[in-house]
């Protein structure tokens, strides 16, 4: 299983905001995302093969009760599914971080599902040759009601104007998202551009029943690689 990187820190978005939890990272991505946060495990993807064994190792010496298995997009992989049932089997609680696009028989106490809006097609980034395939793929509504109907979940989406929001509001309506579940996250690598964003936000979710998520670690760490 190519890994890009497995990292200790502590969850920056979401229900789970501030809990230490182990990161396994891995490489590899159906999309291409033009504001990607993570283009080592998108538009360039690197790493190195790890067998199951290893990173199993490498997770628990953290001594975490929490692991998140994230990406690149750690969905399309198949081995993600033996992966996380021996997480299970080490006790711990499991958190994916997807894209909502593939679904696999994985084992997760939280589905953390980012749809990506509209917004993230890469029109021109390298001549746009990606845009096609990207934005074919970033909505994918049936998967996303399986994904719903056999986990807890909880929708995040990145919000970067005020543009986003009617896509939003369709999205939750197309797959009978729980709005108690949808969290919306200001777009930004930098926490002053976090703020701005997230004051009108806040504000949104005021109005729509939505939940605001803070991204922690953009705020102590910024881009920072491996935080």
């Amino acid at each position: 299983m190519k890994i890009a990187e497995i990292f200790y820190s502590v969850q920056g978005e979401g229900a789970l905001l501030g809990v230490p939890s182990v990161f396994v990272r891995t490489s590899g991505c159906n999309l291409r995302c033009v504001w990607c946060d993570t283009p080592y495990t998108s538009w360039n993807p690197e790493g190195r093969e790890m067998p199951m064994e290893e990173i199993l190792k490498e997770v628990r010496a953290f001594g975490a009760g929490h692991v998140v298995l994230t990406g690149g997009e750690p969905m399309i992989l198949e081995q993600s599914i033996p992966l996380t049932n021996a997480f299970a089997e080490a006790g711990m609680h499991i958190t994916i971080e997807t894209a909502g696009t593939v679904f696999q028989p994985v084992v997760c106490d939280l589905m953390s599902i980012s749809p990506k809006l509209a917004n993230s097609t890469p029109h021109e980034r390298e001549g746009g040759k990606w845009a096609v395939q990207h934005e074919r793929l970033r909505y994918r509504p049936e998967v996303l009601r399986q994904l719903i109907r056999c986990y807890d979940y909880q929708l995040k989406f990145v919000v970067s104007s005020e543009r986003d929001l009617d896509e939003i509001h369709a999205i939750v309506k197309d797959v009978s998202a729980d709005r108690s579940k949808v969290q919306l996250m200001p777009e930004g690598t930098n926490a002053k551009t976090i703020q701005e964003r997230g004051r009108w936000l806040a504000e949104v979710a005021k109005r729509e029943h939505y939940r605001l998520t803070p991204r922690l670690h953009v705020d102590l760490w910024g881009d920072e690689r491996g935080r």
